[in-house]
């Protein structure tokens, strides 16, 4: 069980991020006093000031009694504020609770049917997209996830349904606060060594998290990966309900595990980036269904199939949650269309891990080639914290080989110091020679160095967890000077 806490006066530090404003939207929501600050204006900022909620701007010790008193608990992203910012200082002086972010989130979800997706990639496409297929069916579930739906246009949301679906971060542990009805799990990979240490203690977490699951409760595995079938395995010994989705060969490979959704066919469309998938639903009452996915890749199949099973077992009809994924338009950041200009498509994606780069990468290929008119698929991609990136070298370098070209940044240390001597570098040093590959340190270059590579109906596809975003605007911009 999770400690309870005193909702009455939340004050939240570091209120604009993506994670804290959904919550402050739904505690706002809710009637509850909520007060913030952050570093700075910001459009989240200045939507929660429209529900009533009090924010400054910048952190000082006596921000958290904007709201005239005292706040009943403190509210901080641990990963993301230092722990001797003068709010968070101030509140423990005075006793005032200081809890994370998954505290709080753990709280308002209390008394809801939990429905939980976790795994090293694809927790937030695959939350989104049961989001908008549970609406579709009617159930109006609560929700707050890492990302800002496209269609919805917001990342939190307090339903007047059962159900609350949510992210479960393993990052710091902290899916370890909830206690979930139904827990998808869509891969495991080694991650965030830099909390862990090690990669056993990385899968034991999975292992921690699929034992919260409530009697009577489902964990949800993705059978094309071995790590997350292997933890499915685990817990069926241990008496947990488990379900497994993917294709009829990987089922093979894990009889053991029941079967509840399989990919028959996937069929990539010539016309836009649509994916039409055809699955069955094995179960009591064996069913086929057909949808029509906005985003290309086997992954975001395969994270259509988790979004079937826990809307399903959240309550939600099997046709009706079809429905919803086919009108899932995405999430920003997850290979977002950016525009068009000198015919050649600019995507921005949100991949920082070279799983996901080989999965972003190979649905861009998987599309160029459906085209069959010859265009290429180039790559500007910034790696995100220099421990990762000296954990991986080799396996973003073959990662970035799926490409025909790539324009490679520096480093985006984030919350990290640069280590000496460690350049992207050891990334580009890796790659095939023969492939045109640009290491660019000057961030102000880059938009014209992917220029100079595209000729008219290439994709281009920028990459990164940090500041590359800003890179696909610049891009559109430059290739419309061609045409001036």
């Amino acid at each position: 069980m999770t400690d309870s806490y005193d909702l009455t006066r939340v004050h939240m530090v570091g209120i604009g991020g993506s994670g804290m404003s959904g919550l402050a939207r739904i505690l706002a929501s809710r009637g509850g006093v909520v007060t913030g600050s952050d570093v700075k204006e910001s459009t989240p900022v200045e939507i929660l000031r429209t529900m009533g909620v009090k924010i400054a701007v910048g952190h000082a010790a006596e921000n958290v009694e904007l709201a005239g008193e005292k706040p009943t608990v403190v509210v901080t992203s641990f990963a993301a504020i230092p722990q001797d910012n003068p709010e968070l200082v101030g509140a423990r002086e005075a006793g005032i609770p200081v809890i994370r972010r998954s505290d709080l989130l753990a709280e308002l979800m209390e008394g809801h049917q939990q429905v939980l997706l976790a795994g090293t990639h694809g927790k937030t496409s695959t939350t989104s997209m049961t989001v908008s297929a549970m609406q579709q069916a009617g159930l109006d579930p609560s929700f707050a996830i890492g990302g800002q739906l496209n269609r919805a246009g917001t990342n939190a949301h307090g339903g007047t349904g059962n159900a609350f679906v949510a992210e479960a971060d393993e990052s710091d542990a902290s899916l370890l606060r909830y206690s979930p009805e139904v827990a998808v799990i869509t891969n495991i990979e080694p991650d965030h060594l830099d909390f862990f240490h090690n990669a056993e203690a990385y899968y034991q977490v999975f292992d921690d998290f699929a034992d919260r699951i409530v009697p009577g409760g489902h964990l949800v595995v993705c059978l094309e990966d071995e790590h997350a079938a292997q933890a499915g395995k685990r817990a069926l010994d241990r008496g947990i309900n488990v379900l497994g989705y993917g294709s009829a060969q990987a089922a093979a490979q894990y009889p053991e595990i029941p079967l509840a959704a399989e990919v028959v066919e996937e069929q990539v469309s010539v016309i836009g980036m649509q994916v039409r998938a055809r699955v069955t639903l094995p179960g009591g009452k064996s069913k086929e269904l057909s949808y029509e996915l906005q985003i290309p890749g086997h992954h975001m199949v395969l994270n259509s199939l988790a979004s079937l099973i826990a809307g399903g077992l959240a309550g939600g009809d099997l046709d009706d949650l079809a429905v919803g994924l086919s009108d899932f338009t995405g999430v920003r950041r997850r290979f977002e269309y950016r525009g068009t200009e000198h015919e050649v498509r600019v995507f921005d994606d949100y991949a920082h891990h070279p799983t996901e780069v080989t999965a972003v990468l190979g649905a861009a290929r998987q599309k160029v080639e459906a085209e069959g008119k010859g265009a290429r698929v180039i790559a500007c991609f910034q790696p995100h914290l220099y421990s990762r990136t000296m954990e991986f070298d080799k396996e973003f370098a073959a990662a970035l080989a799926l490409a025909d070209a790539a324009v490679v940044l520096d480093i985006y240390g984030a919350r990290e110091q640069p280590v000496e001597g460690i350049t992207s570098r050891i990334i580009t040093d890796k790659m095939p020679e023969e492939m045109k590959v640009i290491f660019e340190p000057d961030f102000s270059e880059a938009a014209q160095d992917v220029v100079s590579l595209v000729r008219p109906g290439d994709v281009v596809l920028t990459i990164g967890a940090g500041s590359v975003t800003m890179l696909a605007a610049e891009i559109l911009d430059e290739l419309k000077a061609l045409n001036d």
